[in-house]
């Protein structure tokens, strides 16, 4: 069947401000994930393999204490304020008091647990004031500045959600820049008075930037906190998951090998800014469609997985091909890098595969079925990792991620198919009939 020109044009006209979006998101992203390397090169460099392979160690427990800071608030914010704008200030309120609570609890604990681990890991000690820094900047602080993001992305801001994205990471580049290459930071110590200052101050300029949308209204919405926990579990799950490997490497392997290991891990994570980009549009648009059901979203997220999958090969065949020239960047004692960096890179693609599944069922309201999914498998995930590492590290490690990533694709594709086919069995339902008046 031939295509007339007006439907051609018609679907590019369609088609261009979805993809110019998309540009400047993913752009955004990549700006930021840039800056993000060079500040682990910077680092890497001025702190060493044993300093640094301390800092990820520790990075990996704060990696896991920020997804719970905020009690998953941000997802109501996004899902209920991109719905309905007017409720920004009560949302905005519920954020903030969730934060602070949550964030003094878990910058207490997390100092108490770090400090006992690192005395039984192979690197250096650490004082309770440097953790005590690395928690309030890394948890409370960045989870401050992630809800000026989530802010401008709920009420369709994408623009200046860049802008915040971009200025955070420039930011945090510019502060390593100063503090080891013109004061010559080179310790752990030093470093973290430095990162919680920029982070106090960038956070003072998202206040800022947020003030003329208008003041919170501090109250705790009580109908969110299950949902928000049901959210940031899954999160928790995911990093636990995600990190459980730099402090397990720790207690088999000298700290230089972490080090290399924890940069390799940093590039991964760093590298799945192209999915990044796409999920954080797709959300509120799947949001949306899925409102009278579910299965109305299910064409756009099998269109996501497709773009995923591509982006995701993409992202694997490029770092695969830069590996070896990686040491130049980051210095010639992370040897073990490239190899590293080769044997994680194709996580990436199973990531795209699974993310659009799980998109769909949190923005469609079904949080409990994204929950289990994603944290069976990274609670069980976590448990496999710990034995593979212990029995093999670190190919045993390598294995068990491939694994744990497939075994999401699989189960993140039939739950979210099982219910798309439910939500369209109930709208095809007849509405039973009214009784006719006596």
């Amino acid at each position: 069947m031939a295509i007339s020109e007006e439907g051609v044009g018609g679907r590019i006209r369609f088609a261009r401000p979805i993809l110019l979006s998309y540009l400047l998101s993913s752009g955004s992203l990549a700006t930021a994930s840039l800056s993000q390397l060079v500040t682990f090169a910077i680092l890497a460099r001025a702190l060493g393999p044993t300093e640094f392979g301390l800092f990820v160690q520790v990075s990996a427990v704060i990696a896991v204490a920020v997804q719970l800071c905020g009690l998953g608030a941000s997802d109501c914010m996004l899902r209920r304020v991109s719905r309905d704008p007017d409720s920004y200030p009560s949302l905005l309120g519920h954020n903030l008091l969730l934060i602070g609570l949550s964030g003094a609890v878990l910058v207490v604990g997390g100092v108490a647990a770090m400090s006992s681990w690192v005395r039984l890991s192979s690197g250096p000690s650490v004082d309770a004031l440097t953790l005590t820094l690395l928690f309030f900047g890394n948890v409370v602080l960045v989870r401050v500045i992630l809800l000026v993001e989530t802010v401008f992305l709920s009420l369709g801001r994408v623009h200046a959600a860049n802008h915040a994205v971009v200025g955070f990471a420039v930011a945090r580049m510019a502060t390593a820049a100063l503090a080891c290459m013109v004061f010559q930071v080179s310790s752990l110590s030093e470093w973290a008075l430095w990162q919680c200052g920029g982070n106090l101050l960038y956070a003072l300029v998202g206040a800022a930037w947020l003030s003329p949308l208008g003041r919170p209204r501090l109250a705790i919405l009580r109908e969110e906190l299950q949902a928000g926990l049901l959210f940031s579990s899954q999160f928790v799950g995911r990093a636990i998951r995600s990190n459980v490997d730099l402090l397990v490497i720790g207690l088999f392997t000298s700290i230089e090998t972490v080090g290399s290991y924890g940069v390799a891990r940093r590039i991964i994570d760093s590298s799945h800014l192209a999915i990044d980009a796409l999920n954080r549009l797709i959300y509120p648009r799947l949001a949306r469609e899925s409102r009278d059901g579910l299965h109305l979203a299910l064409p756009t997220a099998k269109r996501a997985l497709i773009a995923a999958l591509a982006l995701g090969t993409t992202t694997f065949l490029t770092l695969f091909m830069l590996a070896p020239w990686l040491p130049a960047l980051f210095g010639r004692a992370y040897h073990d890098l490239p190899v590293f960096v080769r044997c994680l890179s194709g996580t990436i693609v199973l990531v795209g595969a699974w993310a659009a599944a799980v998109d769909l069922l949190g923005a469609s309201g079904r949080q409990d079925a994204r929950a289990w999914v994603l944290n069976s498998a990274n609670l069980l995930g976590s448990a496999v990792i710990v034995g593979a590492t212990w029995l093999a590290a670190p190919i045993g490690t390598f294995i068990a991620l491939y694994a744990i990533d497939g075994a999401i694709v699989v189960a993140a594709w039939l739950v979210l198919l099982r219910f798309a086919r439910r939500s369209r069995l109930h709208a095809a339902a007849p509405m039973p009939a009214r009784p006719l008046p006596s």
